[in-house]
């Protein structure tokens, strides 16, 4: 296991164990997490842990080719029954992923320091949001990390069926028509894989990431 100090540096991802976990420690600094992004690192812990590190493999991505939008969600953002915006509440995306009960959870992985250092990084215009409205209400939405080429999905929250679905979606198409290479989706759950997302190797995301 590899533990990090002070020094801005994170082991070759190949370091990682079975399940992903590269290392332990470190700090959240906006420095560090933009590295550890741009190396096909992200931090994932429970509140009163130390910060853990990963790099799985494989790796969950959405190919832009592959994105799946059923009859009926095609429907929906026809008859424009969600306003879809960019950037406009972040910190109320990023409070609603923190808060909302999530079937099979026992509390959150998004603690107060982790919200905070992400809230930094969209104030230097690396963390973007999307947020789906309706009627006036913040009723879904999902934000990420923005690297130019590739969006480094962090986590969505709907209060509303289909709310986080549109928010994806429209990013999806958005990030195409702007030649991004793909949607970084870190691990596998079926309802990324009912919007197209799948499993590659390790070694081709970090390839992408390097293009």
């Amino acid at each position: 296991m590899y533990f990090l100090s002070k020094e801005l540096v994170f082991p070759d991802v190949d370091e990682a164990d079975y399940d992903g976990l590269l290392a332990v420690g470190g700090d959240l600094s906006a420095e560090r997490l933009l590295l550890a992004y741009q190396n096909g690192i992200f931090p994932w812990f429970n509140q009163d842990e130390p910060i853990l590190w990963w790099s799985p493999d494989p790796r969950m991505v959405l190919l832009f080719d592959n994105l799946v939008v059923s009859k009926s969600m095609r429907q929906i953002l026809r008859k424009n029954i969600f306003e879809i915006t960019f950037n406009k509440d972040f910190e109320g995306v990023i409070s609603n992923c923190q808060s909302v009960e999530r079937h099979g959870q026992n509390g959150t992985w998004l603690t107060d320091e982790m919200k905070a250092a992400y809230i930094e990084l969209h104030r230097r215009g690396l963390a973007k949001s999307v947020e789906t409205w309706h009627n006036g209400e913040l009723v879904g939405g999902l934000y990420g990390i923005d690297l130019g080429h590739i969006f480094c999905g962090e986590s969505m929250f709907s209060k509303m069926s289909n709310a986080s679905k549109a928010a994806f979606i429209t990013l999806a198409k958005r990030l195409q028509s702007e030649n991004y290479r793909l949607i970084d989706c870190q691990v596998h759950n079926d309802h990324l894989e009912s919007l197209g997302c799948s499993e590659i190797p390790r070694s081709l995301f970090i390839a992408a990431l390097k293009l």
